[in-house]
Formats: structure tokens, sequence, C-alpha cells
């Protein structure tokens, strides 16, 4: 096989992706790379319609398709109605982002039975039933799931105690479907640490800086290179790739206690 014929193999040119939680931060900045790359993107928000339509603007300026969808993905009955929603818009899909989350601190002492559901059904359980309702399609596509670890999944934070725990849970997901759905399904994970984005606090970038080997901290267009490759890396399954300039080496002290 040439390099030509490996590179339009993996192209992204037609394919249907579905990247939840997109109408901001880091989900949009991955929706955009995929569509400018060929794609047909699903964009997935719960109550951003506003930022999701904006989204679904500058990816038909491309000359993609693209339609924003809401559901609330810690219900499992509103997850099954987003993919049946796809079927009838697009009639396939070929990948599948699992990037929507939430940061919430929790301590120890001031982790409440709210926030441990929050943190697990957002971050972990709503991963899992994406990918159960993706399965059949993805199948039949040969296509790629990617998921969002991070950092804190890696080396556990007791200030956000759920939220650790529930991206460490993701790195598991990734590794038991990567086993459950090949060969047909390729499953990875990206694992984003000290990233930021235009509007964050400046003392963020700053605390990372220190943090980060590399002392610098990482920028949107680094995830979504990421998750491209990932897409296009086709001897590579159950993986989660670290994105944190070297912060998990354990180098420099840990911010959130």
């Amino acid at each position: 096989m040439t390099e030509t014929t490996v590179r339009r193999a993996a192209s992204l040119e037609g394919k249907v992706t579905l990247v939840t939680g997109s109408a901001k931060r880091l989900g949009r900045a991955v929706a955009l790379r995929l569509a400018e790359e060929g794609a047909d993107v699903v964009i997935h928000h719960r109550a951003s319609p506003m930022e999701a339509q904006e989204v679904v603007a500058e990816i038909e300026k491309m000359g993609r398709r693209a339609v924003a969808l809401s559901a609330d993905l810690q219900k499992v009955s509103e997850i099954r109605g987003l993919f049946e929603e796809i079927v009838k818009k697009f009639g396939r899909l070929d990948v599948l982002v699992n990037s929507a989350a939430n940061f919430l601190p929790a301590s120890i002492v001031s982790t409440t039975e709210e926030i441990w559901d929050a943190s697990l059904d957002t971050n972990l359980k709503a991963g899992f039933f994406c990918a159960q309702a993706a399965a059949p399609l993805l199948r039949r596509t040969k296509g790629a799931i990617v998921n969002f670890a991070d950092a804190g999944g890696l080396l556990g934070w007791p200030g956000f105690i759920p939220h650790s725990i529930s991206k460490a849970g993701v790195v598991m997901l990734t590794k038991v479907l990567a086993k459950a759905l090949a060969p047909d399904v390729r499953v990875n994970a990206i694992a984003p640490g000290t990233i930021t984005m235009p509007g964050d606090p400046p003392e963020w970038e700053a605390d990372f800086v220190k943090l980060a080997p590399l002392r610098r901290t990482g920028a949107p267009s680094d995830i979504a290179d990421a998750v491209s490759y990932l897409l296009r890396a086709e001897f590579l399954t159950g993986h989660t790739l670290v994105l944190d300039g070297g912060r998990s080496l354990g180098a420099a002290k840990e911010e959130f206690r």
C-alpha cells in the first residue's frame, strides 16, 4: 500500500462525526478541526443553543454539513434519542468523540452525593452509553471513538476527588471498549492537562507553566491535533495519549490539594 493510499484510507472526507459537548471550549475546537479535514459534524450541547448554532454556521461556511442537537447525557433515554436523530439526519456515523464533561471541585470533606453523581454521570456514564448507542453504527463504517480523560485521572487531585475518579474510569473504559469493539472499531483517549484557552484566568497559565516541564501551556489546537492523529492511527487502539507538557512525569508540585 502506497503512502497516498494510506492517506486516502484515513481521510475524514464525507465522514459523519459526533462531538459531544462541542458548543464550547475544547469540544468546539475539535469539531471545527474535523470539519476542516472534511467531516460532517453533529454539534451536541445540553443547554447552549446559541453557541452551538454559531459552530454550525462556521462549519457550513467550510462547505460541510452540520447540525446542532441537544441532549442531557446524564439520561440514557436522551442519549438514545440523540443517536436516533443522527440516523435520521445522516444515516450513518463514522466517529464519536466523547468530550462532554464537567469539572466540579470536591474534597474528602466537601464531596456530596449530588457532586459525586454529577461527576460520574457526565464524565463516565455518558461516555459508555454514547459508545453503546454508537457501536452498531460504527461497526458498519469501521469507525473510531476518542474519549476525553484528563490529567486528574492519572495524577489524582484531592481537591477534585469525584472528577479524578471519573476520569480514571475513562482510561479503563477506553481499554475495555477497545477490546469489546475490536477489530471493527478503534477506541482511544486523550488526557489533557495544563491546557488554557482564551478567557481563562491568567493565574491558571502561570501555575500550569510551573507544573509542566516544557514550561508552557497547551492550546486547543494541541487537543485537536491529537484527536486528528488518533483518528488516523489505524494500528492504535486502547491507548490514552497524555497531553500535559510533561506534567504527569511528577517533576513539579501539584496545585490541586
